[in-house]
C-alpha cells in the first residue's frame, strides 16, 4: 500500500522567546498592538505538512509519496529529502515563487505566534492525484485552497480512501464547502479547536460530522485523542514524553502514525496508540523532523507503554 501526500513544504524558522507572551501585551491595549519580543535562540528547519507527514511515515515503515508545490530556494530541502529516502517525483517547482515560509516563535508555556507566507503552495492545484501511479491511500493536509479542493475531488473519483485534513487552512472555506470535504473524505482528523470550528461552521454536531465519515479523529493534546468509529467512541491516552522539547510537527507526526495503522490494517485503539506514541516521539526532539525512528525500538517501547506488541 503506497499513501500519497498531498500538503505543503516549507521552511519553519523557529524562535524561541524565554518568557510568557501575556507578560508583555496589554488586555486593554490590543487595539493599538505593537509588540516585539527578543528571540535569543533560532533555528530553520525542513516543514510543511506534506513534508513532516512523509518523514515520519517513512522513517516507521510506511511507503509514502509527497505532493507539493514548491519555490527556486528548494535546493537545501530536495538534498535533505534525497538523505532520508523521500520521494520527489511528484514535487513540483514554480518558477518565481519562494517555498513557502513559517515564522514560528513559542513562548515558555508553549503558546505560539505565527507569520506564515504560502509563495509555491498557492500553485497546489498544477498537481493532480492521477499523476502519481499505484497509490491506494491518500491524505488532502493544509495546502493551497484550490489543490486542497481539487485534490479532495480526484481521490473520491478514483476512489482512494483519504483523510482529510484542514488544520491552518480551515478558515479558508465556507461551511458548505467543508461539508463537501467531509462527505468525499473516508476519514478526518482535527485538533479539538479545529473540531468545534467545523461544527460551528457547518452548522453540524461533532457526532452528526462522525455519522458521515469512516472514522472522525480529535486530538486533545495532554488528554490524548478520540477516534469516533464503528458507532463507537475510542479514547486513545497520552504517552509521556521523556523530555518536552518542541510541540512544532506533532500533529503531522501523529497523522503519520494514523496513516500507518491503515496501512497495516491496525484496529482503531491501536492506529490511535502508534500516533500517540508518535507524537510523544516528536515532541523530544526541536524541529519537525530532526527525530530518528527504529523500528524495532519504537515496536518496543509501545509494548512497555501500552503492554501488547504490535502484529
Amino acid at each position: 500500500m503506497t499513501t500519497l501526500i498531498c500538503g505543503s513544504f516549507a521552511f519553519d524558522t523557529i524562535m524561541v522567546f524565554p518568557d510568557q507572551f501575556g507578560r508583555h501585551i496589554l488586555p486593554d491595549r490590543l487595539h493599538i498592538l505593537n509588540v516585539s519580543f527578543m528571540v535569543p535562540t533560532m533555528r530553520r528547519e525542513f516543514g510543511g505538512c506534506a513534508g513532516n507527514i512523509a518523514y515520519n511515515l517513512i522513517a516507521l515503515g510506511g511507503k509514502a509519496v509527497p505532493m507539493g508545490t514548491v519555490g527556486e530556494d528548494f535546493l537545501p530541502y530536495a538534498q535533505w529529502m534525497d538523505r532520508h529516502g523521500i520521494a520527489r517525483r511528484h514535487v513540483t517547482e514554480v518558477p518565481g515563487t519562494y517555498t513557502a515560509q513559517a515564522f514560528i516563535t513559542t513562548d515558555l508555556d508553549d503558546n505560539q505566534i505565527t507569520a506564515f507566507h504560502p509563495g509555491a503552495m498557492g500553485e497546489s492545484h498544477r498537481n493532480r492525484v492521477a499523476d502519481a501511479a499505484g497509490v491506494t491511500l491518500g491524505i488532502v493536509s493544509p495546502d493551497g485552497r484550490q489543490g486542497m479542493i481539487d485534490h479532495a475531488r480526484q481521490f473520491a473519483e478514483a476512489g482512494i480512501p483519504f483523510i482529510f485534513d484542514p488544520g491552518q487552512g480551515l478558515p479558508m472555506f465556507e461551511g458548505a464547502e467543508l461539508l463537501s470535504f467531509v462527505d468525499q473524505a473516508d476519514y478526518v482528523c482535527v485538533n479539538d479547536y479545529e473540531a468545534q470550528m467545523l461544527a460551528t461552521r457547518t452548522d453540524v454536531g461533532i457526532a452528526k460530522l462522525a455519522a458521515r465519515t469512516r472514522a472522525f479523529i480529535v486530538t486533545k493534546g495532554a488528554e490524548g485523542s478520540e477516534i469516533h468509529a464503528e458507532g463507537h467512541v475510542y479514547h486513545i491516552p497520552p504517552v509521556r514524553a521523556d523530555k518536552v522539547c518542541d510541540p512544532t510537527g506533532c500533529g503531522d507526526a501523529y497523522r503519520a502514525g494514523l496513516l500507518f495503522g491503515l496501512e497495516r490494517g491496525f484496529d482503531w485503539e491501536t492506529s490511535g496508540r502508534v500516533a500517540s506514541l508518535l507524537g510523544s516521539l516528536k515532541i523530544e526532539h526541536n524541529g519537525t523532523q530532526n527525530h530518528t525512528i527504529d523500528a524495532e525500538a519504537f515496536g518496543e517501547r509501545f509494548a512497555k507503554v501500552f503492554g501488547y506488541r504490535l502484529n
